[in-house]
């Protein structure tokens, strides 16, 4: 008896610590549990971000369809938006198949999408013992990577990015290139030109290790495109509109400048908007994570630099023609932008406003010196607003990132400093990547420029297309069938005029 109630004592006062170990045990596969399911809520929160951001910037494209329809004339309106619509698919299918492997083939982990680590094939060079990254080496027709979420998940969004470098060229060059050779010049901007130097910046490439590998900043930052989308359109479009040459009637034999008015403003004002819009996809979007809380920083400072940008844009055209100019106003607040695209997550409100209003007056400045003194006609001022300001974007960056983010940016220690918050050699790398950009991007250009007219055999539709207009020839069909005016056309010259109805072709600049 005395046995029986011993033991009944002796179990009496061990349940108690048999209970609490199963507690500790159980408290600890709960939060694990916990855990776990955080993380996971955490990456899929980052998915539907990532990919609502991508599709913003996707309907960017109908933005840039109605700024570059509006701002050129009524005869070639069919053939302008027909480039800005077939751009997003051929150039899709480029870099689906090359162009994505050469940027992100290198990549590396995809952090805030689950993590996924295959993306390590990077080409590089090694000088003095350091690694340079020239373009990635996986990935090509997304093969190997069947059903891998994250890999689709960043193709996605980088793609649409690639897509608006892309329609940039499209602008600088409207109503006189020939479809064909836009098609085919397309297929070398979405399969290299514009993945190679995203991947110098982006993709682990050179730009981005001059951090770690010459100790200059964080390496070359760019942290949503004003160098690798903007510029690099800017540049192309730079590049081949001095190539092309100017449309027929745009400058005298004097040297003086002729204006060509775009036939739809409202249109173009309209496309504007939806442009700013899709911007909050493209910069606070970004971050590949909704569950970084700087998005609400990144997003209300593009808004302030576009709304800076439109303002003194505005102000400079008043003051300095008379009138504010709806066109001007209207590339103003795209300037302010594509300026605020590579700052806009490491610079203060304030800045973000100074950042815009410069690139306003700038976007001003550099329309009327490249169409006067260069004699590079742009009919819808590409090469100012993306080319120009791109450049700007990236070197007020270097300036005045303030060091409240982007710690480990490019594999380096601690957050992003400008020149004036201590960091000159930010300022130094802005700089490189910005040359990188100008001589990469425009050899490239020039070269597929080339290839393109050996192919199609030439750029320039015939004079008698350009006179009378790009859509019925080009396109088959007429964006205005009802209203269209054949007087729309420039004027020609006494002497071209005399041609019996055949015009001599202009050659191609040089």
């Amino acid at each position: 008896m005395r046995r029986s109630v011993g033991i009944a004592l002796l179990l009496t006062l061990a349940w108690p610590l048999v209970l609490a170990g199963q507690g500790v045990a159980a408290t600890d596969s709960l939060a694990k549990a916990a855990s776990a399911a955080s993380a996971a809520n955490t990456v899929a929160i980052n998915f539907v971000w990532t990919l609502v951001a991508g599709f913003l910037v996707m309907f960017m494209q109908a933005g840039f369809a109605m700024v570059e329809t509006g701002f050129t004339r009524a005869k070639n309106a069919a053939h302008t938006i027909t480039m800005n619509f077939m751009v997003y698919g051929i150039a899709m299918i480029a870099y689906w198949a090359i162009g994505f492997a050469l940027q992100a083939g290198g990549v590396g982990a995809l952090g805030t999408l689950g993590g996924y680590d295959k993306l390590a094939h990077e080409v590089s060079i090694t000088i003095a013992g350091k690694e340079w990254g020239l373009f990635g080496g996986t990935g090509f027709f997304l093969t190997g990577v069947a059903y891998t979420a994250p890999v689709f998940a960043y193709f996605l969004f980088q793609m649409v990015f690639m897509d608006t470098a892309a329609t940039i060229p499209t602008g600088a060059l409207a109503e006189r290139w020939k479809f064909s050779a836009f098609v085919v010049f397309s297929v070398f901007v979405g399969a290299f030109i514009y993945p190679i130097y995203a991947n110098w910046t982006w993709g682990g490439g050179w730009l981005a290790m001059l951090g770690k590998n010459l100790g200059l900043g964080h390496g070359h930052v760019d942290f949503a495109g004003s160098s690798v989308v903007h510029m690099t359109g800017g540049v192309m479009a730079f590049v081949t509109a001095a190539l092309l040459g100017p449309r027929r009637g745009k400058y005298n034999a004097d040297g003086s400048v002729n204006a060509i008015p775009g036939h739809n403003i409202p249109m173009a004002l309209i496309g504007t908007f939806i442009l700013a819009f899709g911007w909050f996809g493209f910069n606070a979007g970004s971050t590949l994570a909704g569950s970084d809380l700087r998005i609400g920083v990144i997003a209300t400072n593009t808004m302030l630099a576009g709304a800076a940008g439109g303002i003194t844009s505005m102000l400079y055209m008043w003051f300095k023609y008379g009138k504010p100019d709806p066109s001007m106003l209207a590339n103003g607040t795209l300037a302010g932008l594509v300026a605020i695209t590579a700052p806009c997550a490491f610079v203060t409100a304030p800045s973000a406003v100074l950042i815009g209003g410069i690139a306003g007056v700038l976007v001003c400045v550099a329309v009327f010196f490249i169409d006067g003194k260069l004699h590079i006609d742009d009919p819808v001022g590409a090469i100012s607003v993306h080319g120009v300001n791109g450049l700007w974007g990236i070197l007020s960056l270097g300036l005045l990132a303030d060091g409240t983010y982007g710690d480990g940016w490019n594999g380096v220690n601690g957050a992003v400093r400008g020149l004036f918050y201590g960091d000159a050699s930010q300022f130094a790398a802005q700089l490189i990547g910005g040359a990188a950009n100008i001589v990469g991007v425009g050899v490239m250009a020039f070269a597929a420029y080339k290839v393109t007219a050996f192919v199609v055999n030439g750029h320039r539709v015939a004079p008698e297309v350009e006179e009378l207009g790009l859509d019925l020839p080009e396109m088959g069909a007429l964006a205005y069938p009802d209203t269209h005016e054949i007087g729309s056309a420039v004027i020609l010259s006494e002497t071209a005029s005399h041609g019996g109805g055949h015009l001599e072709p202009e050659p191609e600049a040089a």
